[in-house]
């Protein structure tokens, strides 16, 4: 099973290399749902799903939630 990172507003997911991809298949696997919630609390994003996929499947399941440190702040309002 992999397990791994999406954000609930866009529904892309966590890559390796830190970017966010529409493609499952390109996620970040973690070894455990507490180590991606470690993780997924460390980006700038609003909520997000820990979730699971068996193989190839696209079919996906959630298995844990919750929120990371929110949007990165734009620029100050002048």
């Amino acid at each position: 099973m992999n397990i791994l990172i999406e954000n609930a507003e866009t529904q892309e997911f966590l890559a390796g290399d830190g970017r966010w991809t529409k493609k499952s298949s390109q996620g970040a696997t973690f070894a455990s749902t507490r180590a991606a919630q470690t993780a997924a609390k460390k980006e700038p994003i609003g909520k997000f799903n820990i979730v699971g996929q068996f193989g190839a499947s696209e079919q996906l399941f959630n298995l844990d939630c919750g929120t990371g440190k929110g949007a990165s702040p734009g620029p100050p309002a002048l």
